[in-house]
């Protein structure tokens, strides 16, 4: 029986035929023969499997292909590539982006790090049109974490709140042992799947390590999935943090009060960005939801999260917050009298 890979990268594929080239291009042209490489076709209707396949014959050995016959959704799609990975170590990619030159030499360097079981690295975006704009507001180079880069971390409060403050819930900036996803599977027919499982990923880590490097580069383009929006979207992306503050909770010993902070930091940046397109869409009753979604998944009070934000000096953060709680019960004052 060959050896068991020392990394399985793990891609799903749907309807990326003009990126998809140079994202396995750019994983072969780094990865050793100790490593494999996953792609599941989930019905593509474009050519993205005939692309696959001509890949794999130019490529002979080094590419795993998994597809399905019909379109279950990336969720299933990493559910099932998780299912089919050997390595010691997963690393999820999107098949419309692409691995920065000198990524895997970094990361095998970071492996070298005794004890360390989560690896996470920094991006840059890649857009059709860069413009300076761009630029000045640092999409060159995006930090994912706040902890001390090229230090071992066994701070599970450290760990967590530093990916909460950033905001950067991305699968492919963590490279992580095969046991942190025992028993963990992404919940589908829903977006937002990182978001659903991220938090529970970190906290099993027993000592994560922060490489501020740029190994990704993430494409920013029409008709990705989160190129466009809607109100099942935002349900979604609400949804996807249920039950968050129950697991905050149930750590052993006790998260400090900083993680409960940036915990509650983002639930109320989704909650914000959330009531602001329902109001848009004139759904009163999407306001009254997202409020008890707010109240319920976030791990401290409003009153002490807006203490926080004033203590920070955030003044914006404060004030948009608080003028959508106050709509959000105004609607369901509103709402109750109907």
């Amino acid at each position: 029986m060959p050896a068991r890979p020392w990394l399985s990268v793990l891609l799903p594929v749907y309807n990326v035929e003009p990126y998809l080239r140079a994202c396995v291009e750019s994983l072969l042209a780094q990865l050793d023969e100790g490593a494999e490489v996953l792609l599941y076709d989930d019905a593509s209707t474009d050519g993205s499997a005939a692309l696959l396949r001509q890949l794999d014959q130019e490529h002979p050995g080094r590419l795993r292909l998994l597809g399905a016959p019909q379109n279950g959704g990336v969720s299933l799609a990493r559910n099932r590539l998780l299912d089919a990975a050997r390595g010691e170590w997963i690393w999820f990619i999107d098949a419309d982006d692409f691995l920065e030159p000198g990524a895997l030499a970094s990361l095998r360097e970071a492996l070298r790090q005794p004890g360390v079981d989560l690896v996470l690295c920094d991006f840059r975006d890649v857009r059709a049109k860069p413009r300076l704009r761009h630029r000045l507001r640092g999409e060159h180079h995006k930090r994912t974490h706040t902890m001390p880069a090229r230090q071992p971390c066994r701070d599970a409060s450290l760990i967590l709140a530093g990916m909460f403050l950033q905001a950067h819930l991305h699968l492919w900036t963590k490279v992580a042992r095969r046991e942190l996803w025992e028993g963990l599977r992404f919940p589908v027919g829903h977006c937002f799947e990182d978001i659903a499982v991220l938090p529970a990923l970190l906290l099993r880590a027993r000592c994560a390590y922060y490489v501020p490097e740029v190994w990704i580069g993430y494409r920013k383009r029409p008709g990705s999935i989160l190129a466009s929006n809607s109100l099942a979207k935002t349900d979604d992306m609400l949804d996807a943090l249920n039950g968050l503050a129950a697991l905050i909770d149930a750590q052993q010993p006790p998260l400090n009060r900083e993680a409960r902070l940036a915990a509650a930091h983002f639930v109320a940046k989704t909650f914000v960005i959330a009531s602001h397109y329902a109001a848009r869409q004139q759904d009163r009753s999407r306001l009254v939801r997202y409020l008890a979604q707010f109240e319920r998944n976030a791990p401290v009070p409003a009153p002490e999260l807006l203490r926080f934000y004033v203590a920070r000096g955030w003044w914006w953060r404060a004030l948009r917050l608080r003028h959508w709680l106050r709509q959000a019960r105004l609607a369901a004052g509103t709402l109750s009298h109907a």
